[in-house]
């Protein structure tokens, strides 16, 4: 019996301090949530490893089901806040951003960056998160739709290099003349047939050009999307944002394997 409990107790150990997962919006098909989680679709169970990165060599999104309604309501102009799990490990910091994205995920633009010290005030070289929740304000040209896809990303400073990416739902009621939106494209990294992030050993630039010089695409309220080349001067920023405390890839197959930078196992604390 001995055994049997402290295995259980590492197990729960391992579970309660595995990454960072987002708690608001709720995340597909996570039982921590900010709020009651809705019924599950036909077909999903519950993800009790929500905060695991993404497999490098596997689909770009955890599932291709989602929530049967949207879970919250945004208005474009004003402000909307992601909070994430108070349990988890935070790696340093790195690169966190927000996306949307009208065609259940596979094409997603950036409203919202938090590059260098997401989860800090700073530089640290903690696994304790100083910073559990994000408020910015939804870009005011963003279209009405009434199923959106918000994915949260983030590529960790410290450690074994990973991409970990949380999605949920939203509807949006924009601009009534509005019917698309343009911005950077979401930033994959740490994945095969992506570039790779190394571990950022005290240089908090490191990888930030990949998100400076992201494409700018146009993401339409029907579904539809077109890519751009490279950044403009007249592209929004998106990059500052209130705190508080290329075509558009495939996300149902894996992409193909590249070699990938080994990196040191993650520094303990």
């Amino acid at each position: 019996m001995q055994l049997l409990s402290f295995a259980a107790l590492a197990a729960i150990a391992g579970v309660s301090y595995g990454h960072m997962a987002m708690i608001k919006p709720c995340p597909f098909f996570s039982p921590n949530c900010e709020t009651q989680p809705p019924a599950l679709p036909a077909g999903a169970s519950y993800d009790y490893n929500i905060k695991n990165p993404i497999a490098p060599d596997g689909p770009l999104m955890k599932t291709n089901l989602v929530w049967p309604a949207p879970v919250e309501t945004w208005t474009a102009g004003e402000d909307v806040t992601i909070k994430f799990q108070k349990d988890g490990a935070a790696h340093g910091g790195g690169h966190l951003a927000i996306s949307i994205s009208f065609d259940g995920g596979k094409t997603s633009v950036m409203v919202f960056q938090r590059l260098r010290y997401a989860f800090f005030n700073g530089p640290s070289s903690s696994n304790t998160p100083e910073v559990l929740e994000y408020t910015f304000k939804l870009p005011a040209d963003v279209p009405s739709c009434d199923n959106v896809v918000v994915s949260q990303t983030w590529v960790n400073a410290i450690g074994n290099r990973e991409w970990y990416r949380d999605d949920s739902l939203v509807s949006i009621k924009g601009s009534t003349s509005a019917t698309s939106f343009t911005g950077p494209q979401m930033v994959i990294a740490n994945h095969n047939g992506y570039p790779t992030i190394p571990e950022f050993n005290g240089n908090y630039d490191t990888g930030v050009d990949l998100y400076e010089n992201a494409p700018i695409i146009t993401i339409y309220a029907n579904g539809g999307s077109s890519t751009g080349s490279s950044p403009s001067a007249a592209a929004p920023d998106y990059s500052s944002a209130v705190t508080s405390s290329a075509a558009a890839p495939d996300y149902s197959t894996a992409a193909p394997p590249v070699a990938h930078t080994p990196a040191p196992s993650p520094t303990a604390e």
